[in-house]
């Protein structure tokens, strides 16, 4: 257990370091140049540790596990305690009992300590972005955080970010819709800290205002005038008060479904799932009465006169107009599917991620067992100790496995899977590496036995050559 433990908790805190760094900074530019105080800093790094320790402690097994058995097979330790009568898996059982409470560790963090951890930094993320709108702004859809505007720009660039390509805007103050709109080839954000104000400020644009007065009619409406102007700068100032204040660890959102534990995931699933049926059995009723099929019933009187073509019933005009109203009921039809489609995929994905996480939870706390399984008899068959093929080796497998575990819940995600299916697709494609390097481990053979492969072809074509020969 020593030799076991001294290289896991060096490697533990060595990938946890790596990790949390790698997250703080792809946020980092979420804290640059707004004032935030290094406690709320620390707090989010700490959040941020909480995270990722359930994946660095499974890269950790694996890692110590290939090092300390190649080490010992390395220095013979191996052979002595086969010679003395201890077989490999007599052994490293006070290992595997190790890695059991750990995988019971790593369940437990997964289900208590990681959705409280991701509650509290998901929630100090949007509130440090809201501390600063400008950053938040994202460039190629219309931004609909600032009060009373609507956004959109090609390209956001410049040494603070805050200089804009191609800039639209939609200027809702005045509450009647988007009959404000202003376009302009640059723009520049200028926000201060601690204003209530955020200043825009737009070269070589136009500005157009459609007039329209409350409660007035379509055909009113299209009567009414517009006002249109070219200008080489305009200066727009957006009242941010409202997003600047408010504390930073405030709880906006707290149902999201990493952020639940399996207890809370089991009681919301149902009802998700309740909801998701209502919504398919509503569309299915929209669109059996949108077609009329109520209408459609067989008469028991049948009109000798009427031709069995529907349209040779009806004169020239009757026809366009049954033909007109078919068409259009068609295209409304196939409209409405379209977009019912599109939602209907959308709130199934929502529920898939919900349905995932549940399964992912316990699939995802065995990795530390099954990759002990795999780093352990490899460890002792490659005998080599140290940080150096171990480490490859780790980093390997633990590529392979998480890029498994990752394209299994895509595929769950999108439906091309079942749940439990893309959530244990990584363990079904490693469990029979663990167990074909287990027993070879045991019965003390290498990798790869290229004799295994050879002999047999060799013995078959020394039989039929022998047996021509005697032929012959």
């Amino acid at each position: 257990l020593k030799s076991f433990l001294q290289p896991f908790f060096a490697t533990f805190l060595i990938i946890l370091f790596v990790l949390v760094m790698q997250a703080l900074w792809l946020a980092f530019e979420n804290f640059a140049g707004k004032g935030i105080s290094l406690g709320i800093i620390l707090k989010f790094l700490w959040y941020t540790t909480l995270l990722m320790a359930p994946q660095a402690l499974p890269i950790g097994v694996l890692l110590s596990s290939i090092m300390t058995l190649g080490s010992l097979s390395e220095n013979y330790e191996f052979a002595a305690t086969k010679s003395a009568g201890i077989s490999l898996p007599r052994m490293v059982r006070p290992l595997v009992i190790l890695t059991i409470f750990l995988s019971a560790v790593n369940f437990v963090f997964l289900n208590n300590v990681y959705p409280y951890a991701m509650l509290k930094q998901l929630n100090m993320k949007v509130n440090i972005k809201k501390k600063q709108p400008s950053i938040a702004l994202v460039a190629g859809s219309f931004n609909t955080e600032l009060p009373k505007f609507q956004i959109k720009f090609d390209e956001k660039y410049g040494e603070d970010d805050n200089l804009l390509k191609k800039v639209m805007i939609y200027d809702l103050s005045d509450q009647k819709g988007n009959n404000k709109i202003i376009t302009a080839e640059k723009g520049k954000i200028i926000s201060n800290e601690g204003s209530r104000y955020m200043t825009l400020i737009l070269e070589n644009g136009y500005y157009f205002e459609h007039h329209k007065r409350n409660r007035a009619s379509y055909e009113e409406k299209q009567k009414m005038p517009a006002s249109y102007a070219a200008f080489d700068e305009y200066t727009i100032n957006i009242d941010i008060s409202s997003l600047s204040g408010g504390d930073l660890e405030e709880e906006k959102y707290k149902t999201q479904y990493n952020m639940l534990s399996l207890a809370q995931l089991k009681d919301t699933l149902p009802i998700m799932k309740k909801n998701y049926d209502d919504y398919i059995i509503s569309r299915a009723k929209n669109i059996f009465l949108s077609i009329d099929i109520e209408n459609l019933h067989s008469d028991s009187l049948v009109n000798k006169k009427l031709s069995s073509n529907i349209l040779d019933n009806f004169n020239l005009r009757e026809k366009q107009y049954v033909i007109s109203n078919a068409k259009t009921k068609v295209e409304r039809s196939i409209s409405s599917n379209k977009s019912n489609k599109r939602k209907l995929k959308k709130k199934r994905k929502y529920l898939n991620l919900y349905d995932i996480e549940f399964y992912n939870r316990v699939a995802f706390s065995l990795s530390c067992l099954l990759l002990f399984f795999i780093g352990a008899p490899l460890g002792s068959i490659i005998r080599k100790g140290g940080m150096g093929l171990p480490m490859i080796l780790a980093i390997a497998i633990y590529v392979l496995y998480f890029f498994s575990n990752t394209f299994g819940r895509n595929l769950a995600e999108e439906s091309s899977l079942t749940a439990i299916a893309g959530s244990w697709l990584s363990v079904f494609l490693m469990l029979p590496l663990a167990i074909t390097l287990t027993i070879r481990a045991s019965k003390d053979k290498g990798l790869f036995d290229f004799k295994t492969f050879i002999t047999p072809l060799t013995n078959f074509f020394k039989n039929t050559f022998s047996k021509k020969e005697k032929t012959t």
